[in-house]
């Protein structure tokens, strides 16, 4: 007898120890990194944010000379541009909202078409132009509302704004403070509006190949989802249906003792 209890006990702390393994590896990243003989690919280059309608940049002109890009950066009496007043011939920080058909009004040059660009090409164009006039003028854009919203299964779900234009999957979850054990690794979703058409696409944390994925970097407007794991739905589940039992039982009892009630005080009553 002693023989079968020892058998069954082996058994169950092999199952036991079975889930528990699976489910850290589970919880574990780049699972299959080490085959990778420390090289993972080319990693995607393609990660300059391009500018679409309503983004809003700031725009700097600089040279040698500040009053030779003075011109540059006036402040505009329009709704497409939002300025401070400059001080000691310095340049004033001018944010520009991209209109609806990829517009932007800047000073001197006029109407400048941005969407679809990045911020180094918006540079270029602009220095390019400035130069005509203006030696060796600095031309500095910048992105300020670039901003994505991360979902679901981390420790700090909620928007995060960025601050720089090369920004990963890897540092969003890393400023949500990471995915909770409860998250799929295996299965986060990625929203995006692209060209006007919304589309998702999924990432694999648990592989290596994520790293060299075109989505592994994160545009403006991106949502990152990341699912709840078959524990976390299950618990859910037991937890709403503990709850409606709870309920159940709890209506019953106050019915049975309302009853309860009405029939001592009817007997009371005919006594």
């Amino acid at each position: 007898m002693n023989r079968y209890l020892f058998a069954i006990f082996c058994f169950c702390t092999l199952a036991l120890t079975s889930c528990v393994t699976s489910k850290q590896n589970d919880l574990a990243y780049f699972q299959n990194i080490d085959s990778c003989n420390n090289v993972l690919g080319k990693l995607p280059n393609e990660y300059a944010i391009k500018v679409i309608p309503d983004d809003e940049l700031i725009i700097s002109v600089f040279s040698v000379l500040p009053e030779a890009t003075a011109a540059y950066n006036v402040p505009l009496i329009n709704p497409a541009s939002r300025s401070t007043i400059s001080v000691n011939s310095q340049p004033s920080v001018q944010t520009y909202v991209v209109d609806k058909k990829g517009y932007i009004m800047f000073p001197v040059l006029g109407k400048l078409h941005v969407q679809g660009l990045s911020t180094e090409e918006i540079s270029d164009m602009i220095r390019t132009k400035v130069a005509a006039d203006v030696q060796d003028p600095y031309v500095k854009v910048t992105l300020s509302n670039f901003r994505v919203n991360v979902l679901g299964e981390v420790k700090r779900p909620g928007a995060i704004e960025v601050t720089k234009e090369r920004y990963t999957v890897l540092d969003a979850l890393a400023d949500a403070n990471d995915l909770t054990e409860f998250g799929r690794r295996d299965n986060v979703l990625l929203v995006r509006d692209e060209n006007g058409v919304r589309t998702y696409h999924r990432l694999n944390l648990n592989s290596a190949a994520v790293l060299t994925s075109p989505y592994y970097y994160l545009q403006q407007n991106d949502v990152v989802y990341v699912e709840p794991n078959k524990i976390r739905q299950d618990n859910s589940k037991y937890n709403q249906n503990s709850a409606f039992k709870l309920s159940v039982v709890s209506t019953i009892v106050s019915a049975a003792s309302i009853i309860a009630s009405l029939v001592i005080a009817l007997t009371v009553k005919n006594n």
